[in-house]
């Protein structure tokens, strides 16, 4: 099977990530991923990251974490995907099939109603997964639901409570959602707990990323980081 890691972070991108991109990787390496997706939280959730950038300035710092990891996958050999994570209010949105000419060309995105922005996405053909849609936290005042926006539901989340991702998968299967798993990873290494999408072969983009997940070809696993 070949594995791949749907929800990672890495510092500065993300400020509340542990790890540099080398050290995400090189962890990733050892556990024998082939792949793995930079899902860093977007422009609008690390709002003291942009203070005083352009617009393009904005995307090309977002960016800097994914073309990092391009070069060093390389190096140590392991693919490397771009993803993204949005949020609004604690509910959050992962996101594959976007790039950063996409993200350059619609500023527009900043601006949009959460309704608007999963209608423009879908629209530009990007898969859409709600991230551990049952988490609870201080933070968040309610738990928001997207099901007639979204392609699918993050049953696992290798840092969710057992009860939270149940509670995901029933709300995935009600409404015939696909079902996707991911480590939520901030800390490389320290992460005792992983989760992920695995293929029976090697996928060569994040178009066939989409089209695999798409058409049922596949499947979660979990393990424990020792």
């Amino acid at each position: 099977m070949y594995k791949y890691e749907t929800h990672m972070h890495t510092y500065p991108v993300s400020l509340c990530a542990k790890v540099s991109v080398r050290e995400a990787l090189e962890f990733y390496k050892k556990m024998e991923y082939d792949g793995v997706f930079i899902t860093n939280h977007f422009i609008n959730s690390n709002d003291h990251n942009y203070v005083g950038k352009n617009f393009e300035e904005k995307v090309d710092f977002y960016c800097s974490a994914y073309e990092e990891g391009l070069e060093i996958g390389k190096e140590i050999g392991i693919k490397v995907f771009f993803g993204f994570e949005f949020t609004h209010k604690g509910t959050d949105f992962l996101v594959y099939g976007i790039n950063k000419d996409w993200i350059l060309n619609h500023p527009e995105f900043m601006e949009l109603k959460t309704n608007e922005k999963l209608d423009l996405l879908k629209e530009s053909g990007a898969l859409i997964i709600q991230a551990h849609p049952f988490r609870e936290a201080s933070y968040i005042s309610h738990i928001r639901l997207f099901p007639r926006k979204i392609d699918g539901v993050e049953i696992i989340n290798a840092c969710r409570t057992d009860d939270e991702n149940a509670m995901a998968k029933l709300y995935a299967d009600h409404y015939s959602l696909i079902h996707f798993a991911g480590s939520d990873n901030h800390t490389a290494s320290n992460q005792k707990q992983l989760a992920g999408i695995c293929f029976d072969e090697p996928i060569e983009s994040t178009e066939d990323f989409i089209n695999k997940v798409k058409t049922g070809k596949a499947q979660i696993f979990t393990m424990v980081n020792e």
